[in-house]
């Protein structure tokens, strides 16, 4: 009988590999048996006999990634190579006898129940700030010692500033507060406000090497305590202010706001309104710097996404001329427009390194 389900299961891999040119990941059953090409710069790790199921049926990157997180799967070896090949199974709209094939197949395995039921919901009517607290909480709860795990030493959750792929994510992180200081002009005796301050990296920076006053905000209470530590440790707890506050609750008048990672949380109907907040908070000549996450799609996908439901709950990812739109609505005059693509990439690698 096992042989007849692992059979099933190659006869499932087989199928899969035809659909795209990618090179295949290897692949080791939950009895110890492996199947694909020796050379193979991935594994993909079965741990029971419906996992493949569970892993594309139905089909879309969500189905996949629960698959992955929830422990029906695990890959061992270069991850880059294993989504490079999942990336390659779009192409299955191109060899639509083949994809017909994979399901029948599919569906012969065992069945076995899937992660609807684990997924997340959220809480409060969108948008709200009740809804924003309760999506911080679910992206935030692992705790800091999870993000302490891959993140660099300063504990900077976006892109670093890559000049080329030999430098350290220390060195890019680094530059990047760096260069989020220059481009606002900061000037000793300013005030800066920086919009999800996270665990302070930005803020402890700028009043070091700038010698201004910072209020760093964050809807995360562990984010801002341990902010408030490291400030101490730093020496500007006199200079830096960490409070767990909602952007649109900020009284007072600031020369710089900065709002790095916070884009792509902030849905397209509260875009005009994020930045006509911050167009208030910001004095004569102020100066706003926000960095995030963008796409070249020019219509969002109506469908759930493993990111969407796992990474930037309730957020979008929109093309850039939607936010540069959204910014001159509110009265702010675009001097600077910079990509940092190449630099995510080398991130992401360094995180998972």
């Amino acid at each position: 009988m096992e042989d007849d389900v692992l059979g099933l299961n190659r006869d499932v891999y087989e199928t899969l590999t035809s659909l795209t040119d990618a090179p295949p990941p290897a692949v080791r059953t939950w009895t110890g048996e492996t199947w694909g090409p020796d050379d193979a710069a991935a594994t993909l790790v079965l741990t029971h006999e419906s996992a493949l199921r569970v892993m594309f049926l139905p089909p879309s990157d969500l189905v996949a990634g629960e698959a992955y997180i929830f422990g029906d799967v695990d890959i061992e070896g270069d991850i880059f190579a294993a989504l490079a090949f999942g990336a390659g199974l779009d192409d299955a709209r191109r060899h639509p006898v083949k994809a017909l094939k994979l399901m029948r197949r599919l569906r012969k395995l065992p069945e076995a129940p899937g992660h609807e039921d684990r997924r997340p919901t959220r809480v409060g009517r969108l948008p709200s700030k009740s809804r924003d607290q309760d999506s911080a909480r679910f992206h935030y709860e692992t705790g800091n010692d999870f993000f302490a795990s891959f993140l660099d030493l300063r504990m900077v959750y976006s892109s670093g500033y890559f000049l080329d792929s030999s430098e350290s994510l220390e060195q890019a992180q680094l530059r990047k507060l760096d260069v989020a200081c220059r481009k606002v002009q900061l000037a000793p005796g300013q005030r800066l406000l920086d919009v999800a301050c996270e665990w302070g990296a930005l803020a402890i920076h700028a009043a070091l090497e700038y010698d201004v006053e910072v209020l760093g905000i964050t809807l995360n209470p562990e984010q801002a305590e341990e902010a408030r530590r490291r400030a101490k440790e730093a020496g500007v707890a006199d200079r830096v202010t960490i409070r767990v506050q909602d952007y649109r609750e900020v009284e007072g008048t600031f020369d710089a706001v900065t709002s790095i990672g916070m884009h792509e949380h902030v849905g397209s109907k509260e875009l005009g309104a994020y930045f006509e907040r911050l167009f208030e908070l910001l004095g004569p000549r102020g100066i706003l710097l926000t960095h995030g996450i963008t796409t070249r799609q020019r219509k969002s996908k109506a469908k759930q996404t493993f990111i969407s439901t796992y990474v930037f709950s309730d957020g979008e990812l929109r093309p850039v001329e939607m936010s540069l739109k959204a910014a001159e609505g509110a009265g702010f005059q675009v001097r600077d427009l910079e990509s940092l693509r190449p630099s995510y990439a080398l991130t992401l690698r360094r995180w998972l390194a």
